[in-house]
């Protein structure tokens, strides 16, 4: 199924008075970029995040922002350094000596002293990480799920979009069958007009005809632009990431356009080319959003 590049996802994991929350939103974007914001208590699952997105999503420039809240009494040991508190203590009083100062100093402002307390790590880290990537499947199983509605929507609208395309290609092709027999007459009436005489010769004519084809000729333009129609519909049904498949085949067909423009010697096949661009440039616009 065809993706779009943007989208949003979030997902919720709780357990015993541990909160995570994680959401997931993406732009488009040439290449894979993904960007993570999280606690610095969770830091070492960042990797085992980035590879888990990586794997389900190929193109995008992505997001993800990581809550937690910690209420139990897992993760939350507290390590206190007391020879070095006595250290602070010592030289505070020392210093409050030498400098005839009074000594005043509080619990609670000694507990401010760096290295004196610190949230020990302990043996639970594996069941944060567990934990945290039950919340990520969530966000990531919704994130897809938009990326994919958007994504029908881009499909429906560029399989309109090409077989108006395919509409004005077949009108192109009837007017340009009729372009040597119709500048034939036109150059035998003139030549005739010109010279007043109803003798024309047929050999001059034929050349000319001739050298009229080739400078006009599209029908290989036709030929390939159709097989890109073709390819289209085919990349329609596809469920990989196709997104930069349709880049390139989208400019392969205003290529092939724009030579049909240049030798079209009709007003016809002039105003449909102008159609057949514009579609072209509205289908490229859409193509830009898919994954």
């Amino acid at each position: 199924m065809i993706r779009s590049m943007t989208g949003f996802g979030r997902g919720k994991y709780e357990k015993e008075g541990r909160y995570y929350s994680l959401e997931i939103k993406s732009v488009n974007h040439k290449y894979s970029d993904i960007s993570i914001r999280m606690p610095r208590f969770l830091n070492s699952f960042e990797d085992k995040i980035r590879k888990k997105i990586a794997e389900n999503i190929s193109r995008g420039k992505i997001d993800v922002f990581v809550n937690f809240e910690n209420y139990s009494n897992k993760g939350n040991t507290i390590h206190f350094n007391l020879e070095l508190a006595k250290e602070y203590t010592k030289g505070l009083q020392e210093l409050a000596h030498e400098t005839n100062t009074k000594y005043d100093v509080q619990l609670m402002d000694l507990a401010k002293m760096p290295e004196i307390l610190k949230l020990q790590e302990d043996e639970n880290e594996e069941m944060f990480g567990n934990e945290l990537m039950l919340a990520l499947e969530e966000a990531l199983k919704n994130f897809i799920e938009m990326r994919e509605t958007e994504g029908q929507k881009l499909r429906d609208d560029m399989q309109n979009r090409i077989v108006f395309v395919e509409q004005k290609v077949s009108e192109v092709e009837q007017y340009a069958g009729t372009l040597v027999e119709e500048y034939r007459q036109k150059l035998e009436n003139r030549v005739k007009e010109l010279m007043d005489t109803k003798i024309v010769d047929e050999n001059r004519l034929a050349q000319e005809i001739v050298i009229f084809s080739d400078k006009t000729s599209i029908e290989e333009e036709l030929t390939r632009l159709k097989s890109h129609i073709h390819q289209f519909h085919c990349f329609l049904k596809e469920d990989s990431p196709i997104g930069k498949k349709f880049d390139f085949l989208i400019q392969e067909m205003n290529r092939e356009v724009n030579t049909i423009g240049s030798k079209a010697n009709c007003l016809e096949i002039t105003n449909r080319v102008i159609e057949l661009k514009t579609e072209i440039e509205n289908i490229r616009e859409q193509v830009q959003n898919i994954e």
